[in-house]
């Protein structure tokens, strides 16, 4: 079976898909406490690399997204499907699941 390579500029979400850049998460602690793997929690913050034409609306037409490729944004927890690319961590996701972009 062939291998594929996948890129992120290859990658082009449908509907009101938003593909996301994932954030890092914190290595330590306000504190100073390194935080081992294991202890780390998901982050929940990332910068819009791709976006979907929209959800359909019943006449066909598409409703335009409120978020852009470029802004930084707070989803949800649990939300999405974890995707490596480019040895980089992705999230794609509904825009239903993006909770606020942050300034």
């Amino acid at each position: 079976m062939a291998a594929i390579t996948i890129n992120v500029s290859t990658v082009k979400p449908l509907a009101d898909r938003v593909l996301i850049k994932v954030s890092p998460s914190e290595e330590k602690t306000s504190g100073g406490i390194l935080l081992p793997d294991t202890a780390k929690e998901k982050p929940q913050v990332g910068e819009i690399t791709a976006v979907g034409p929209g959800k359909r609306n019943d006449d066909g037409s598409y409703a335009a997204p409120e978020v852009k490729i470029g802004d930084k944004v707070l989803y949800s927890k649990y939300a999405g499907t974890d995707i490596k690319l480019g040895g980089e961590d992705f999230i794609l996701l509904s825009e239903k699941d993006i909770l606020a972009v942050v300034q």
